[in-house]
């Protein structure tokens, strides 16, 4: 199991995202949250979304 690093630095409706692969800015608009790599999600329940858009890891 290898290790993870990420923090989320910024406000409520913005912030800014940086982990071991980069950085990337997140904005969130009612239920929805976007961010710059092209992905979002939207929330469902309090601890339940879905997660939507760009490329997916293997």
């Amino acid at each position: 199991m290898g290790f993870i690093f990420r923090k989320r630095v910024g406000g409520r409706n913005a912030w800014l995202n940086l982990s071991k692969t980069g950085a990337s800015g997140s904005v969130r608009l009612g239920p929805f949250t976007f961010n710059s790599r092209g992905r979002g999600s939207v929330r469902l329940f309090p601890g339940l979304s879905y997660r939507f858009g760009g490329r997916k890891r293997r």
